[in-house]
């Protein structure tokens, strides 16, 4: 209750008076000061707080810019809040690269999304030729018999048939599974490896189809802000998500084996456990967890 009477009171009343008095005393506007004082994803966390939270329309639609207006963008925040740019000349440089990274997180989203909503075809020869790629980056010596075959578990599919097993998070989880394969391949033989222990074993490709589920969620929530905007000056990409995904399935078996679970059926727990461990390390507005073998 009170929370929530402090965030009226000041979104409403004390943070215009307080940014009106700091402009008359330092002579520059909040954005400014955000520049002079923070570096990083905390300078354009702030600067994204700044814009959002604005009463100013034209402010408040920069975080909604799409990259190619952000320079029109910039030239109208500048109208707006008198900043002559030959007096603060890193103004524009500063504030491109921060709707670069906000406009480019928003549109990843969209982008991630939309592989997620596209189900594995099996009537699909592009589907087809990547789950066979996937077999064959992690089973080179081994000939796959059959398209439907027990051997899928050989590789941690459930059943016969691996198309089953993306239907939460389509192709998606199929194309994160051969980009760690096929980027990380020792690495990937040796989690492979090791998800076969006789005791502490898991389901390799669908803990790896859960993972997917776990990045999706985590950048869907905005928790990969600080991350992404530590770790790309500029744009993120969908490179930037495959590579996040990498680090999660690294560290996941790392945790897993360190855990020492009493058996599969607690998968959950310890999903979750692990779950908030990477929450709690995204909150630190210096993170970047970059996959560091």
């Amino acid at each position: 209750m009170f929370i929530s009477l402090w965030d009226f009171f000041y979104g409403h009343f004390f943070r215009f008076w307080m940014k009106w008095l700091l402009r008359q005393m330092t002579g520059k506007c909040e954005l400014q000061r955000i520049f002079d004082t923070y570096v990083g994803a905390q300078r354009t966390h702030r600067i994204e707080n700044s814009l959002m939270y604005s009463k100013n329309k034209v402010l408040q639609k920069a975080t909604l810019v799409v990259q190619s207006e952000v320079d029109k963008c910039i030239e109208d925040i500048m109208r707006e809040k008198n900043i002559n740019p030959e007096k603060d000349v890193s103004f524009k440089i500063c504030m491109k690269a921060c709707l670069l990274q906000i406009s480019g997180y928003r549109q990843l989203y969209l982008d991630v999304e939309s592989v997620r909503k596209k189900p594995y075809d099996s009537d699909n020869l592009q589907h087809e030729k990547l789950l066979l790629k996937l077999w064959d980056l992690l089973m080179p010596t081994k000939k796959l018999k059959a398209r439907i075959s027990k051997q899928w578990a050989d590789i941690g599919f459930q059943g016969d048939d691996p198309k089953t097993d993306f239907r939460g998070m389509g192709i998606l989880g199929l194309i994160n599974l051969v980009y760690f394969s096929e980027n990380y391949t020792r690495q990937a033989h040796h989690i492979l490896s090791r998800s076969n222990h006789p005791k502490l074993g898991y389901s390799y490709a669908i803990v790896g189809i859960n993972l997917t589920e776990m990045a999706y969620s985590l950048l869907k929530s905005e928790a990969l802000k600080f991350h992404l905007y530590n770790l790309v000056p500029g744009v993120p990409t969908m490179e930037h998500f495959h590579q996040f995904y990498c680090y999660l399935v690294y560290e996941f078996d790392k945790f897993w084996f360190e855990e020492k679970p009493e058996s599969i059926m607690y998968f959950n727990i310890y999903r979750e456990k692990f779950h908030e461990k990477i929450k709690g390390l995204l909150l630190d507005c210096n993170v970047s967890l970059a996959l560091k073998i």
